[in-house]
Parts: C-alpha cells; structure tokens; sequence
C-alpha cells in the first residue's frame, strides 16, 4: 500500500527589510493599525486610486491585517495566562 508523500515546508530566511519591517509594526498599536486599514480599505474600495497606489494599498492592508492577527494572538495568549489568583501575569514572546 503506497502513503502519500509528507507534505514540503518551505522556510522562508528572514531578511534584514522583514527585520525592519516587524519594528516598524511593533511600534504601532492594534488601534492605529486597524484606523490606517480602515481608511485603506474606503481608499480601495472608492475605485479612485490608480492600478498602481491600489496594488501598493493592497500590499499594505495585508501587513496590517497580519499586525493586527498577531497582537490579537498575543493578548488571547495573555488571557490564558491568568492565574487560579485572578492576576494577569507578564506574557513573555519568545519569537
């Protein structure tokens, strides 16, 4: 009986724009990241931006939209945290 090949991961190398790039997205709160999508998304959706500032929209909304996951994901792991004593304890991010 033949088994289906394991499936292929491919990792991707962190490169020095990706490092900038998550500092860039450290400093910015849920908050400002979801006020800077929604103004992206009524920009994109209006139809009045050319192909090219549409693409480069996009290309952002996405990297907030992947900001905004995460701090989600953090303060949820933040939330399972809470001790028998009701005290939120410091959630430590090991990425």
């Amino acid at each position: 009986m033949l088994s289906a090949p394991a499936p292929v991961v491919f990792m991707s190398k962190k490169t020095k724009a990706d490092d900038q790039q998550s500092s860039i997205f450290e400093a910015l709160s849920f908050e400002a990241a979801m006020t800077e999508l929604e103004s992206l998304v009524a920009q994109i959706e209006s139809g009045q931006l050319p192909l090219e500032q549409s693409l480069a929209a996009y290309k952002r909304g996405s990297e907030l939209v992947q900001h905004c996951q995460q701090s989600l994901a953090d303060v949820e792991q933040q939330v399972r945290i809470l001790t028998e004593s009701n005290q939120l304890q410091p959630y430590n991010d090991t990425k």
